[in-house]
């Protein structure tokens, strides 16, 4: 990769806010908060809409093969991520740690099941977010980015919100099946309502990538 490039330096520069929004939402995931005190999430769902913006300005500006290979990358720092949590929770802490073994395997045993649900999660969604992005664009070409952005969330966000709920929550037994079905329908609905929100930063973003890297570059 030449970073004299232009457009390698942009795609290092996505590649690196993609990897790092999508490995801390891992690393938190495991603290649950109300929302407007009717449904309850996971701290990490804030940073996902992040990600699957990213996704559709790496797929607008570098194609499928950019997010295809950046999805594969980033499940696998998750994995090592998984593993070396596994490694740390097994070394014992010395009595006057401020972190004993009980408070890090209670925080990081839960962000375990979420790592593990958004790993199956993660990759069914990005790969079906990058279907439907290349199908829509087949029809609408370059114009109308908000469609095909928008409407490839809304089917991979579907699949992600309630495959991850249900690996992270419910087979550990902390979530009832109704206790699931409401919150990750409410999930759902809010990341959509991110989704629409952030209509107006794809299109910034495209803007901003387009000025300063060339078409032809």
């Amino acid at each position: 990769m030449d970073f004299r490039n232009k457009k390698d330096l942009v795609f290092l520069i996505l590649a690196g806010f993609f990897v790092t929004n999508a490995i801390v939402a891992e690393i938190i995931g495991g603290k649950l908060v109300s929302f407007f005190g009717v449904f309850t999430q996971s701290i990490g769902i804030i940073l996902w809409p992040v990600v699957f913006l990213l996704t559709d300005l790496i797929n607008e500006h570098f194609g499928r093969d950019g997010v295809k290979k950046l999805t594969y990358i980033t499940v696998a720092l998750i994995i090592y991520i998984y593993l070396l949590l596994s490694i740390a929770m097994n070394i014992p802490a010395v009595p006057f740690s401020p972190v004993n073994d009980f408070v890090f395997k209670k925080v990081f045993g839960q962000s375990q099941w979420i790592i593990i649900g958004s790993i199956i999660a993660f990759i069914i969604a990005q790969l079906i977010d990058v279907y439907i992005f290349w199908w829509i664009r087949k029809y609408t070409g370059k114009f109308m980015i908000w469609i095909r952005a928008t409407g490839s969330t809304i089917i991979s966000q579907l699949v992600d919100t309630f495959v991850v709920q249900f690996v992270a929550f419910v087979i550990p037994g902390y979530w009832t099946l109704s206790d699931f079905v409401q919150n990750a329908f409410y999930g759902y609905l809010f990341k959509l309502f991110v989704a629409i929100l952030l209509i107006p930063f794809i299109y910034f973003g495209h803007r901003l990538i387009g000025k300063f890297v060339p078409e032809h570059e």
